[in-house]
């Protein structure tokens, strides 16, 4: 069974109940998910995990509107814990990143570049929790043969991607979701998943499961 570390919380989501129902959505395909909220600590040495999931939300919080939040959520990443990730890669891990992680670990500016984009203040936003239709796009094992959904989520729009980056879903537009080579390892960025109700929906969660399929370099399996 693979294993995978869950990179888990911070303010304004449940991360608790998303980060248990992505560990069973991908428990489904055969692989077992260990969390915890302790960044640093988990990043501190070289992981022997097959995959990291980045399922939170911990930035510096700069601006003064998230002032009574700093002393709980500000975060910077150690420089460690940048080598963990990179070495990760390096090794031909596969590295999972779930909607705020685009936000997440903003003094560093590598992350974008492994990522393949980021939030960027004031410019990226979203509109209200809603219903939201998302396009699919063929051309990748992750997403071949899959139709179009709703779900119930946050569209994040308006974010610095790099010019490589190429959408397997949009939503208005907008790309959510993008797989890239990152060194010897693979990288897959989901903006979807605020709350537990985008884990219910099905698409969605096959989608996932080959996406970490395809992120451990296991064949994936296409509908007709």
């Amino acid at each position: 069974m693979a294993r995978n570390l869950i990179l888990s919380g911070g303010p304004f989501h449940d991360f608790d109940a998303t980060s248990a129902a992505l560990a069973e959505v991908l428990a489904e395909v055969g692989i077992e998910s260990e969390i915890t909220e302790d960044i640093a600590g988990a990043l501190s040495e070289p992981s022997e995990t097959q995959l990291i999931t980045v399922n939170a939300l911990r930035w510096r919080m700069e601006s003064d509107r998230f002032a009574d939040l700093r002393e709980r959520w500000r975060f910077e990443l150690p420089a460690e814990a940048r080598t963990t990730l990179l070495d990760h890669l390096d090794r031909g891990g596969g590295l999972l990143a779930m909607h705020a992680a685009s936000i997440c670990f903003d003094d560093w500016q590598g992350w974008s570049r492994v990522l393949g984009g980021c939030w960027t203040w004031p410019k990226s936003h979203h509109p209200p929790l809603g219903w939201t239709g998302v396009r699919v796009h063929g051309g990748h094992p992750v997403v071949e043969g899959l139709r179009d959904f709703d779900v119930v989520d946050e569209v994040y729009s308006d974010l610095d991607v790099l010019p490589d980056v190429r959408p397997l879903a949009s939503s208005g537009g907008q790309p959510l979701v993008w797989a890239r080579p990152v060194r010897r390892g693979r990288v897959l960025y989901d903006a979807l998943g605020h709350d537990t109700r985008s884990y219910d929906n099905e698409i969605h969660r096959t989608l996932l499961q080959r996406a970490a399929l395809w992120l451990l370099k296991r064949p994936v399996a296409v509908r007709d």
